[in-house]
């Protein structure tokens, strides 16, 4: 059995899909690219799909992720090629890559978030980011289909900025003025949205958006304590590929003749 990991988008309008919507698409997208598709067993059959941490209905991203099983080994990139064109634009499958390691979930341990705040000047943006980010705690409230749920936001946030410029990635990109917020946040128990910290600065500092605020996940993968930075969670497979790509190469290489 072939396990292909594949990284996809969430652009534009498409980023209203809810999970469920984009399950039902990439299932179908699966069946007009003819994917020899491994599936579960029992009563109710299924393809063997593994989606790992779905960005919130309505927010894009440039970095959402999932692993499928294969019953037939296929070439990753032209797999990729097939599933892209069978997706609607918007929902683009960007890279595939043949699973070599364990854990994808395991790798996605952070987030890098871009908020763009239409309306909002600069500089408030800039004082209420510093405000957050002085702050011990930041309690925010989050409706739950158990009641109403408060919790400290600010322990998940690994960083919180202001920048001049826009990603040419993000949703929502035009001239008019406005306040961009880069954001990288850690995956815990319970999960720290964007929109949570939205509400913290609007908890610390007054800071409300005359407009929903666009966001986009740039990234997401293993968090390195090091550099501060959100590593490729891809990255190991292809190393391990190449790794194994280069091995018969330096099998048959030849040997060095010794002095005469």
């Amino acid at each position: 059995m072939q396990r292909i990991r594949l990284r996809y988008t969430k652009r534009g309008r498409l980023r209203f899909t809810s999970h469920r919507d984009f399950q039902r698409a990439f299932e179908r997208a699966l069946r007009r690219a003819e994917v020899p598709m491994a599936y579960s067993a029992g009563f109710t059959p299924h393809p063997k799909v593994s989606y790992a941490n779905a960005a919130p209905t309505g927010t894009g991203s440039e970095a959402e992720y999932l692993e499928i099983a294969l019953t037939d080994a296929r070439d990753p990139e032209t797999l990729r090629v097939l599933l892209d064109e069978s997706l609607p634009a918007g929902l683009d499958v960007i890279e595939a890559v043949e699973a070599r390691t364990s854990g994808l979930a395991d790798r996605l341990t952070a987030s890098v978030w871009e908020l763009r705040l239409d309306g909002v000047d600069p500089a408030d943006a800039e004082r209420a980011v510093e405000a957050f980010t002085k702050a011990d705690t930041v309690e925010v409230q989050r409706m739950t289909k158990n009641g109403v749920r408060t919790f400290d936001a600010r322990p998940a946030v690994v960083s919180l900025e202001t920048t001049e410029t826009h990603s040419s990635q993000a949703d929502r990109p035009s001239d008019q003025p406005c306040a961009i917020l880069r954001l990288v946040v850690r995956h815990v128990t319970p999960a720290v949205r964007p929109d949570d910290v939205l509400s913290g600065l609007r908890a610390v500092a007054d800071l409300a958006p005359p407009v929903p605020a666009a966001v986009t996940r740039l990234a997401q993968g293993l968090f390195d304590e090091e550099t501060g930075t959100v590593t490729d969670p891809l990255a190991p497979d292809r190393e391990a590929a190449g790794a194994l790509t280069a091995q018969p190469a330096a099998a048959t290489a030849p040997t060095p003749e010794g002095p005469a």
